[in-house]
């Protein structure tokens, strides 16, 4: 049994560790990404299947300490208040239902930075300074960290399990913590990894790398879940085993694997045959789940209804052979 790479980590943290490594290969976790407090997606799941998503994942954007609201576009305005208060809602749905819960975090940049600046192109904050001790950006780095694990206690405090992704897609130059390259981006989890369960004792979280390169893997010491983003160009039915293997290939065969984000859902059918064991998919929210441009909603039945599905309507720890 794969073991918390936390040596704190809390029994429901293990618990749900052992849950996901059960799960892979047996059967698939549904997973589903909301940014708004509405969370229109779960709402339109439930229209189109009669069920409900057991892994829910909520975006932290709003809480980031640097938004520069006086140079924020009107789009930038509307994505941060849409997403205000979404951990409130996240201690609701943990505490009224049987869901799994993950975390992402488009974190506008520590220092400058406008509109949307958690994208490299909007901010001059260079994430390689972090790695140096006593520079500004490492104190402002230092400073929204403490920040956010003040509201992480939150579901510490209540024993709650949570799946951690900091520092997501860090193969890519589009975010500012990976724009100086995933090694950066792998040295910045590093430093939180540390902060988080040494200094703020959060043994609450899960540790789920999101990158697929081999270079920049910090180790199995430092992960619980690795994991990967796919967006295909466009729609073919897939169980995303060539995925899966390039993720295990380069990175590490010793964990349990995900695919954190989806654009195109995965192929029941197909995975219900192969098992490539994926412990769970997050599809994207918004127009990847609603309407018809990505997913259509006989697909989402087809996944939902499927007997090879966990929803929120199974029973917790009891994934079936």
């Amino acid at each position: 049994m794969q073991k918390a790479v936390n040596p704190n980590a809390s029994e429901k943290a293990q618990e749900l560790l052992n849950y996901l490594s059960d799960t892979a290969g047996k059967r698939l976790i549904t997973g589903q990404h909301t940014q708004t407090n509405p969370m229109e997606e779960l709402a339109y799941i439930r229209e189109n299947t009669g069920r409900t998503p057991k892994l829910i994942g909520l975006e932290l954007l709003s809480y980031s300490p640097n938004i520069n609201y006086n140079d924020a576009s009107e789009a930038c305005l509307t994505e941060v208040y849409e997403n205000r208060n979404t951990l409130d809602t996240a201690m609701k749905l943990s505490e009224g239902s049987d869901v799994i819960l993950t975390f992402t975090f488009h974190w506008f940049s520590p220092l400058g930075g406008r509109d949307k600046s958690f994208y490299a192109e909007n901010t001059d904050f260079d994430a390689a300074q972090i790695l140096i001790p006593d520079t500004p950006e490492r104190k402002a780095f230092y400073h929204d960290m403490d920040v956010i694990a003040e509201q992480l206690k939150r579901f510490c405090d209540k024993d709650i399990p949570i799946l951690w992704r900091p520092f997501h897609e860090a193969d890519g130059k589009w975010f500012w913590w990976g724009a100086k390259g995933s090694e950066v981006a792998c040295g910045l989890y590093k430093l939180m990894f540390e902060h988080y369960t040494k200094h703020h004792r959060l043994n609450n979280l899960l540790w789920v790398w999101n990158c697929p390169l081999a270079e920049s893997y910090p180790g199995d010491e430092y992960v619980d879940v690795i994991s990967m983003d796919v967006y295909l160009l466009e729609f073919k039915r897939t169980d995303y085993s060539e995925e899966y293997a390039r993720l295990t290939t380069q990175t590490t065969k010793n964990k349990v694997a995900a695919l954190a984000e989806v654009g195109y859902l995965p192929d029941i059918e197909l995975l219900e045959k192969s098992h490539t064991p994926w412990a769970y998919y997050m599809a994207w929210s918004k127009e990847f789940c609603i309407g018809e441009q990505y997913n259509k909603p006989e697909s989402l039945r087809s996944l939902y209804n499927s007997a090879y599905a966990v929803t929120s309507e199974h029973s917790p720890h009891t994934p079936q052979a």
